[in-house]
């Protein structure tokens, strides 16, 4: 009897998505990111408005992550021109690379996958979707903002999320991305943004419903850190209400949560601006919602911030893999 790689399928965006997939790279397991294309900031915005394709950062820094190139090809990829060069600046070369294949190949999906056997990428890299789509949130406040920039930017506390096409119609995810997440053995959600990283992906409908249905264990990384304006004053169960009530059930199987004390004078509050505090716990309402909580010294201190340990959560998902399936 032959036994099927367990295949991994990691969900999100930002700078979340590449620690875990590089740290699930050297594991015996068939990985699939699925990343947002919902971003609309920096390098990506601006060839978003003006090349009108999917921007493209999310999904350079995942091929990157995945990649099996010479150490020096992944640096020219990942090269960003100064700012003090006009015509060029600020833009990464992977992005312009993306960009260029996007449009010849007449889709973003396509010249993902083209991109990632050029770049021997360990796995899969899947846009969530083959259009650039717009973020949009209602604020509890009443406010209604567009973008993903912008709603980061406007430091309130969000009611819901959706996401939007520019012709109206209701976004959907290309088949593949569906294919990967029924099939899947472990949906791995976080670390980042909920409301900006993780959400827009869960968003498109069939996504969601895909998510809702799989047969996979559903596997939240909780933040470590609350965000500013976004999820101040947040438990990790917050967290997790927050993705059940946008998907209308409990859908979340398991939490890993770091117990591991922030020490207060090591954080550098300027440097790491969109960060408040600590998260704080509600094992008993995880519970109540379904959860099997996994707690942890998962905390890694570097350039005084607070982050995941990439070796220790890439651990946990393995021994996840090994408890369900074996």
């Amino acid at each position: 009897m032959m036994h099927h790689l367990p295949k991994v399928v990691v969900i999100g965006g930002g700078t979340g998505l590449p620690i875990i997939l590089r740290g699930l790279r050297d594991h015996n397991v068939d990985i699939t990111a699925i990343v947002t294309v919902a971003d609309d900031g920096g390098s990506s915005g601006i060839l978003r408005d003006y090349v009108n394709v999917v921007p493209p950062g999310d999904i350079r820094n995942a091929l990157v992550a995945l990649a099996e190139m010479p150490r020096i090809e992944k640096d020219i990829f990942q090269y960003r021109f100064r700012s003090t060069d006009q015509f060029l600046a600020g833009h990464a070369i992977g992005n312009l690379i993306i960009s260029a294949l996007a449009e010849m190949r007449g889709g973003i999906f396509e010249a993902v996958q083209e991109l990632g056997m050029m770049m021997k990428i360990h796995g899969h890299i899947y846009p969530v979707a083959n259009e650039p789509l717009t973020l949009n949130a209602a604020f509890a406040d009443g406010r209604v903002i567009r973008g993903e920039s912008e709603i980061t930017a406007a430091h309130g506390q969000i009611d819901h999320v959706w996401v939007s096409d520019g012709e109206h119609h209701q976004p959907e995810a290309v088949p593949e991305v569906i294919e990967a997440i029924m099939d899947a053995d472990q949906i791995v959600l976080g670390p980042g943004s909920l409301f900006t990283s993780i959400l827009p992906n869960l968003m498109i409908e069939n996504v969601g419903r895909a998510v809702c249905e799989t047969k996979a264990e559903v596997v939240y990384i909780c933040n470590i850190m609350t965000q500013k304006g976004e999820t101040d004053h947040f438990t990790d169960a917050d967290h997790v209400r927050v993705l059940n009530k946008h998907l209308g059930k409990n859908f979340v199987d398991t939490v890993l949560v770091n117990i591991q004390p922030v020490p207060n004078d090591y954080i550098d509050f300027k440097e790491w601006n969109e960060i408040s505090q600590p998260v704080t716990h509600d094992f008993r309402t995880l519970r109540e919602m379904g959860c099997r909580v996994i707690s942890s010294n998962f905390l890694r201190l570097r350039d005084n911030g607070a982050f995941h340990d990439r070796d220790k959560v890439v651990e946990e998902l393995i021994n996840r893999l090994h408890d369900v399936h074996y």
